[in-house]
């Protein structure tokens, strides 16, 4: 167990970054369904980037906190917003972009993090105050932003990417694709039982979203004449 400034520590720096990306996954697929011409999450009051619009008492309090009381950055979930598909004008197509704007809003989102980074860390003095915990806070909004993004794009029901594929599939083969779903709770079973034994599958299929964070970061750093 950590002492509570160390805790604390990890709440302050991880929180910003953590909110704003859940929050914005929910109210991207909120804005994208109403575009599409279902208003029902925003008339449930979730086209908003209000955080207690979205919370979800384990993925937007439990998990975080116990991850930052185990001294790991905040990370969960908020809760999905209410789509009705029956609403959509073009339901294939609405069903795929409702889907994608949330991984894409945590793209977009992770991509102004790190060159609002690459701003501070090169044209800001070391000497102000704020700069190591902004350039932290800003660190961590990248990472949990792309992780976030790519997680979601797996395409296991009911992930974002399952939904994706299945706008794609007709008949018996959309059938096949969604009957998977209720094998989705026994895999991710086994892939944190795997992780118990040292065996961290999920890092390796997440590598790639680290690889372009770092990437991001190193890049827009070095266009602004700096490392981080």
């Amino acid at each position: 167990m950590n002492d509570l400034n160390t805790i604390l520590f990890n709440i302050a720096q991880s929180l910003p970054g953590f909110l704003l990306a859940i929050v914005t996954h929910e109210a991207a697929h909120a804005w994208m369904a109403n575009k599409f011409g279902d208003p029902t999450a925003k008339n449930a009051g979730r086209l908003t980037l209000n955080p207690a619009a979205h919370y979800d008492p384990w993925g937007t309090i439990f998990f975080p906190l116990l991850a930052a009381v185990t001294n790991f950055a905040m990370i969960g979930w908020a809760r999905p917003v209410p789509i009705e598909i029956r609403n959509f004008k073009k339901i294939r197509s609405g069903i795929f972009w409702v889907s994608f704007a949330g991984p894409l809003s945590n793209l977009i989102l992770g991509t102004l993090s790190a060159l609002i980074l690459a701003v501070i860390a090169t044209k800001v003095s070391p000497d102000w105050g704020y700069y190591r915990i902004s350039i932290r806070m800003l660190q961590y909004s990248v990472f949990i932003n792309f992780i976030l993004a790519f997680f979601n794009l797996i395409p296991l029901p009911p992930l974002d990417g399952s939904k994706m594929v299945s706008s794609f599939l007709k008949g018996q083969a959309l059938y096949k694709y969604e009957n998977f779903a209720r094998y989705t709770p026994v895999i991710f079973i086994m892939v944190m039982a795997l992780s118990f034994m040292g065996i961290h599958t999920l890092s390796y299929v997440l590598m790639p979203a680290q690889m372009i964070a770092n990437y991001l970061m190193f890049t827009f750093v070095g266009l602004f004449g700096g490392i981080v």
